[in-house]
């Protein structure tokens, strides 16, 4: 029996009682610790063969300074976890706690082992007291975190914890959080049970606070009755942390590992940005039709999901009823990369080094079977999913990818993007319209083209929507103004803009999307182009972040930061009260892909006599409109109409005018107030034309909201086609 050092000073002995009888426990308890550990690095040596065994490379090592910040903030502060209150604290009481106890364990076995039979003891007076006393509340804490995720799963069941109302608790939930609670119950029970034996002379124990309190339900017991207890409860609570490690691997908990890695190798480009393909001459297939297909991070990413619904909990498509929860598609794809992986990690075993690898034969199609195609293209790419998520995956690239298989490969999708496709190939518009029109708008306005003067200060990038839909074309009328009446030296391109590209290439056709952007390329930098202004985020997120692909490398700015600029510097003024109660809806492509929330609520109150209220939903939680990825142009056949719900949080927040900052979102919340019956009392309008108004330089005219948006912007063609 060891014996406490330092007798008359706070303190404990280390494993006291651990001995039976004469037998010390130590080879034992390295036996077992031995064996646990084994199981445990097997399990994740199995796991890391399933990991390499399948994916092209992709690089993932660059940036290594801000690599290590991100695995600190996110794995080891939790910041992404703690975004949401309640599952935050949940996991932080979890995480945390047991974090200071592992700690604790290992302080008190090195004690033991290394610097107590030197003469040396660390845990004795004040350090012993403050540390019993973090113990305690730390062990509290994983009990409440514990208690909580018992709540949450099985009494609360919110639905972003199941799949259209429908819980998907497995064994494995309930396993984890009956050891980690059966740890932390058993580690209590020993302390009370030793505190109830020793009190006599250690009167200080009731800085155990919660082993002092069980010790007052042992009181009654007979010393070896008591320490009898006390050995099994030692050897019972050794015994469930050991089968802890060697579970890790095999369940849920896995995640310790996955997750934190997921986050060191979070992408380094610029947010939301699509990998273009490189070498469509050599190609044999386009997109992604198999996992073997996906790059190694993509295939790492379904091993880093916890099934915690964040992602769910705001994706449009799911909310209004589509087939889509980004959560299932990820499960779904990992339940097939678990069937897949440990195929090709025995193909390469039977063929050996340097052998030729038979790749196993897929028994199901990964696309069309495993994911259903209302699933992959009820996606808006909204981001909501890889923005919300607290374990940095990356939903929307994988579903770009699928579409490219599909469009690309096997040229099978919507008829309604069949049309769209084909217009933007014959006249470079969505639409349709002759792109010998898309400059008319500005004839009346004295604008020029670089053509005539390429001695600009901006580009002013219109796109199709500011130059062919007649909503749009106000609105790009409203800015060319207001730059005017600033002094902004800027220019068009006329007939030689194209098409962004982007719902061509977020609607899986990378071709037509590569095609269009190396023309706008080639016709800006041309003219030697530095700075670009776009009223469309979509444009605006695609000659920012995709083109640089392609040689395409300006400073972009929307609209709403050119507005926001110039209030600040003076350069223009508004004077003319705007009256009424505003909602300010953030697109996507603005606000999750570029972070662009704060200048557009700045200019919105700028302007006299209004009133900004906020939706439910806005900021990084922002709902969308249902037009993005390419879902502009194909209708919404199954559930609600994700327009008119967001039409319905306007409604809720009592405005009377959508204020928006995006073309395709003033098509919808125009199309939503249509929906709801509201023309008379409501109305959508981008912030270029609240600016133009609040400037009073001349009558600006009213944008009317009560033409059906169908009769605005459709042309005859697409008419013909429905």
């Amino acid at each position: 029996m060891v014996q406490p050092i330092g007798i008359g000073s706070e303190g404990r002995e280390i494993f006291w009682n651990a001995n039976w009888n004469d037998i010390h426990f130590e080879p034992f308890l390295f036996l077992f610790t031995a064996v646990a550990l084994g199981i445990f690095g097997y399990g994740l040596y199995r796991r890391y063969q399933m990991w390499k065994a399948m994916g092209k490379p992709e690089m993932r090592m660059d940036n290594m300074g801000e690599r290590i910040k991100l695995l600190l903030k996110n794995a080891l502060l939790q910041v992404k976890t703690s975004a949401d209150a309640y599952p935050g604290i949940m996991h932080g009481l979890i995480f945390f706690g047991f974090f200071v106890l592992i700690f604790g364990a290992a302080f008190d076995a090195t004690e033991f082992h290394i610097t107590e039979p030197l003469g040396v003891a660390f845990l004795r007076g004040k350090v012993y007291l403050t540390a019993s006393f973090l113990y305690e509340v730390f062990g509290l804490a994983v009990l409440v975190g514990v208690i909580m995720a018992v709540h949450r799963r099985y009494l609360a069941k919110p639905d972003r914890l199941g799949y259209k109302g429908v819980p998907d608790n497995r064994p494995d939930d309930a396993i984890v959080l009956l050891l980690i609670g059966a740890i932390i119950v058993t580690g209590f029970v020993i302390e009370g049970l030793r505190i109830s034996v020793t009190l006599e002379e250690t009167p200080w124990e009731y800085w155990s606070f919660v082993g002092y309190f069980l010790s007052h339900f042992f009181t009654g017991m007979e010393t070896d009755t008591a320490k009898a207890a006390h050995k099994f409860f030692w050897w019972l609570h050794t015994f469930i942390a050991l089968g802890f490690i060697a579970y890790i691997p095999f369940s849920r908990l896995l995640h310790i590992f996955t997750t934190s890695a997921n986050h060191f190798f979070t992408d380094m480009k610029p947010t939301g940005t699509i990998e273009p393909i490189r070498d469509f001459e050599n190609a044999e297939t386009f997109g992604v039709g198999q996992l073997e297909e996906f790059t190694w991070k993509q295939n790492f990413d379904l091993d880093s999901c916890t099934r915690c619904g964040r992602c769910q909990d705001g994706c449009p498509a799911y909310l209004s009823g589509k087939p889509l929860s980004p959560k299932k598609l990820i499960q779904d794809l990992k339940t097939y990369w678990e069937e897949r992986a440990p195929q090709f990690v025995a193909a390469q075993k039977a063929a050996g080094v340097g052998g030729e690898v038979q790749i196993p034969e897929a028994e199901k199609a990964m696309v069309g079977e495993v994911i259903d195609m209302h699933e992959l293209w009820a996606c808006t790419n909204c981001m909501y999913c890889m923005e919300n998520c607290p374990a940095s995956i990356e939903h929307v690239p994988k579903i770009v990818n699928m579409r490219q298989y599909k469009v690309l490969t096997e040229a099978d999708f919507a008829g309604e993007l069949q049309l769209t496709y084909r217009n933007m190939e014959n006249n470079s518009n969505p639409w349709g319209v002759g792109s010998h029109l898309r400059g008319d708008w500005a004839k009346d306005l004295g604008v020029k083209t670089l053509a005539e003067d390429p001695d600009v200060e901006y580009l002013f990038y219109v796109g199709c929507a500011g130059s062919f839909d007649d909503r749009g074309k106000k609105v790009t009328i409203a800015f060319a103004k207001i730059l005017q009446a600033a002094g902004v030296k800027f220019g068009i391109l006329g007939t030689e803009e194209s098409c962004c590209g982007d719902s061509a290439m977020r609607g899986g056709n990378e071709y037509l999307y590569q095609t269009l952007a190396q023309m706008n390329i080639d016709a800006m930098n041309g003219y030697g182009v530095k700075k670009v202004i776009a009223t469309c985020p979509h444009g605006y997120n695609a000659l920012k972040k995709d083109y640089p692909h392609f040689g395409g490398n300006f400073e972009v700015y929307h609209h709403t930061e050119i507005l926001a600029d110039l209030i600040t510097k003076g350069k223009i003024t508004l004077k003319n009260p705007v009256n009424g109660t505003f909602v300010y809806h953030d697109s996507c492509f603005l606000g999750r892909y570029n972070k662009v929330y704060d200048e557009p609520r700045k200019v919105l109150k700028a302007v006299p006599g209004m009133r900004l209220a906020e939706m439910e939903r806005n900021l990084a939680k922002s709902f969308c409109c249902g037009a993005g990825g390419a879902r502009m142009w194909m209708e919404e056949d199954i559930g609600e109409r994700i327009n008119d719900m967001r039409t319905d949080q306007a409604i809720a927040a009592g405005a009377d005018t959508i204020a928006v900052g995006c073309p395709f979102c003033l098509t919808m919340m125009s199309d939503g107030i249509k929906d709801r019956k509201k023309e008379e009392t409501m109305v959508s309008l981008d912030i270029a034309e609240i600016v133009w108004k609040a400037m009073d330089i001349e009558p600006a005219k009213e944008a009317s909201p009560r033409k059906a948006p169908k009769e605005v912007h459709a042309s005859p063609e697409i008419e013909r086609e429905k």
